[in-house]
């Protein structure tokens, strides 16, 4: 969407004072009380001034089917802590239990998440925004039939998939530590999306995301993949993606634009190991954002698995 220059951008920020109340369990990396925070620090620095808020929707089965299985949504729907033994068979083949734990309320918890992504999608779709922003969403390792990584829906690929509706193409970029597996997967083998993922590469989960991994069929060439090592900086970090980002803009020519920015990147998280502070990372999100890309903007800060609070 091209800006005369001086027009400020338009933005708009997903969130609901439940999300806040939903628990992992003890020491559980992934605590969605930190979106409360996060939402709290937006207040006092008077940062809500310059934004619209919305409180989302709870998405429902036919939304999350149009990329997950049916078998998934109806297991989520009935799944809960005081029944979990009716469903063991099921917890093993959705890959339920450990990592993606049952909690009270799962399910409301995946609706309100799901729910702030894909209206994003649709308030892009109508040009009612330039940058949408859902701190709840970001959840990036969840497959079709699958938990995977704390993920259990992939907001993402339903915002995609509704962007696709309105956009031929839409760019999708990763800078969380972890490869953006599940999206990557998801659009593996079309030309209508490209996927860029900056992550830790070897032995880390999910251990995907190889230098070679490209795309397939449609979609070759389509997949980009950066592993970095452990410890990289700021600086070097920086050198890194504003060069790919320009190039891949360059070629891909995207109208929309889809950034998870999950803070496990930072130096200091608890399940990361690169050296960044956050003004790294806001370096290369003030360059998306930036009037020269001219594009709908859609951002999941995953502000949730940062630190140990």
């Amino acid at each position: 969407m091209a800006q005369t220059q001086g027009t400020k951008r338009k933005v708009c920020y997903y969130y609901d004072g439940d999300v806040g109340n939903y628990y992992y369990g003890q020491g559980h990396p992934m605590k969605p009380h930190q979106i409360r925070m996060t939402h709290n620090l937006l207040l006092n620095y008077g940062l809500y001034r310059k934004m619209e808020i919305y409180c989302p929707h709870k998405a429902n089965a036919e939304e999350m089917t149009k990329y997950h299985s049916d078998d998934y949504i109806k297991f989520l729907r009935s799944i809960r802590p005081d029944n979990m033994s009716e469903y063991s068979k099921q917890m093993q083949r959705f890959n339920v239990g450990e990592d993606c734990p049952v909690f009270d309320g799962l399910f409301e918890f995946c609706q309100l998440s799901t729910g702030g992504s894909v209206a994003s999608a649709v308030k892009l779709n109508k040009q009612q925004t330039d940058i949408a922003v859902n701190w709840a969403g970001g959840l990036h390792h969840a497959k079709k039939s699958e938990a995977s990584g704390f993920c259990y829906l992939n907001d993402i690929v339903l915002a995609i998939l509704e962007l696709l509706k309105y956009h031929q193409r839409v760019l999708y970029i990763d800078i969380d530590i972890h490869h953006g597996d599940g999206v990557e997967e998801a659009f593996y083998t079309t030309d209508r999306v490209m996927t860029v993922s900056f992550h830790k590469y070897g032995e880390y989960f999910p251990g995907t995301g190889d230098l070679r991994d490209i795309g397939a069929g449609k979609g070759k060439y389509y997949a980009v993949n950066y592993p970095l090592r452990d410890g990289i900086d700021d600086e070097s970090y920086e050198a890194i993606f504003k060069p790919v980002m320009s190039k891949v803009m360059e070629m891909f020519q995207p109208s929309a634009v889809v950034l998870q920015c999950g803070s496990d990147s930072l130096s200091g998280d608890r399940l990361g190991c690169f050296n960044l502070t956050i003004k790294g990372p806001a370096k290369c999100v003030t360059q998306l954002c930036s009037r020269e890309y001219h594009k709908h903007f859609f951002a999941f800060p995953k502000s949730a698995i940062h630190a140990d609070t």
